[in-house]
């Protein structure tokens, strides 16, 4: 039985290029929604969160969700290695295939998962209608800060190592206390709980390790799908400057700043509804001209969509256009090809839903 308020979810495997095996889930129906796995997940335990489960339930609640647990965290295997925004992004890539999307996917990077999504991006961007970036930063902390912040976190890898499963938890409330400043006693002690549940000091540690490596400031310029940064004003983890240099950097890219101190927005915080909202009127609103899906169809091409929108057949949208068949049939493959879709009707579908206007 499921509880009353307990979201629906579906887990699956899926195996990356090296062969580590990826914990993948889906909930909701609708558009689907990608999230790039990031800090500590668990894709069962976070079902019950007083953390994370006001996140699961807005977002399955709207779209077609999909998450899936980093590789050594929560149910995804342990595969060794370096970690480089590169295998996240492979990652990324291969949950992606294996949930077979119906149409371009809005893509959400919370912390360190904006840098595999801002990849992804890059990469697919027929495959991506909206980039949302939460708690983001481009640079790790070995780029950004002072000598000392940056001691201060190697600090906090050594501690990850060395003491992350002992029984003191005041070990892991070091944590804990940065991510969710402003949480409830129980909040606090489900992500101490959190901490020794979804993976190991070990790999927490090289977890840490690989975060303060992060660097794609190089890439944000190249970015050309519509992109939204939402920031905490006092995020104790990324300091808010670091989101502006992030929307500075995204063309076209809005920006909001959030009234909270939290990494992750706690349910009863006023940001939290007003982050709600501004990402359903972003994903929601008509996609701005330059920005948009549709931009890299020619003008014959977007009279063809925009013939196949009125219901006509190619025989018919021939005689409209005053071209042969075969060239519509061309024009319409190269169509499917620059927005992500396999077939008329997915065409018209993404049309309508992404605020085509001809």
């Amino acid at each position: 039985m499921t509880a009353p308020g307990r979201i629906r979810q579906h887990v699956r495997y899926v195996t990356a290029g090296d062969g580590t095996r990826l914990a993948w889930a889906e909930a909701g129906a609708g558009r689907p929604l990608v999230k790039a796995a990031n800090w500590l997940t668990h894709l069962e335990y976070e079902l019950d969160s007083p953390v994370w489960r006001h996140w699961l339930q807005f977002l399955s609640s709207h779209f077609r969700f999909i998450r899936f647990d980093e590789r050594g965290c929560g149910m995804s295997g342990w595969g060794g290695g370096p970690l480089t925004v590169e295998r996240w992004t492979g990652d990324l890539e291969t949950v992606i295939d294996a949930a077979r999307l119906d149409g371009p996917a809005i893509l959400l990077g919370i912390s360190q998962g904006a840098a595999s999504c801002i990849q992804y991006a890059i990469r697919h961007p027929e495959r991506v209608s909206h980039l949302v970036l939460y708690g983001a930063y481009a640079h790790g902390v070995l780029h950004r800060g002072t000598p000392m912040t940056r001691l201060a976190y190697q600090a906090m890898v050594d501690l990850a190592r060395a003491a992350w499963g002992t029984d003191n938890p005041a070990f892991r409330q070091v944590f804990t206390s940065r991510f969710i400043p402003g949480g409830t006693p129980e909040q606090l002690q489900w992500w101490n709980e959190l901490c020794l549940k979804t993976t190991t000091g070990e790999i927490a540690a090289t977890l840490f390790q690989a975060r303060a490596e992060v660097d794609v400031s190089a890439l944000l310029g190249q970015v050309r799908v519509p992109t939204l940064v939402l920031h905490g004003t006092d995020d104790h983890i990324v300091a808010i400057d670091e989101a502006r240099f992030l929307a500075s950097g995204i063309p076209g890219a809005e920006f909001v700043e959030l009234d909270s101190r939290n990494h992750v927005l706690l349910e009863h915080e006023p940001a939290w509804a007003r982050f709600q909202d501004a990402v359903l009127d972003f994903v929601q609103r008509g996609a701005v001209a330059g920005n948009s899906p549709f931009a890299a169809l020619s003008a014959r091409e977007r009279e063809v969509l925009a013939a196949m929108a009125d219901g006509l057949s190619n025989t018919e949208i021939a005689e409209r256009l005053q071209i042969s068949e075969k060239t519509v049939r061309n024009h319409a493959s190269n169509v499917f090809d620059k927005l992500g879709v396999w077939s008329r009707a997915q065409a018209i579908v993404f049309a309508r839903d992404h605020g085509f206007r001809r």
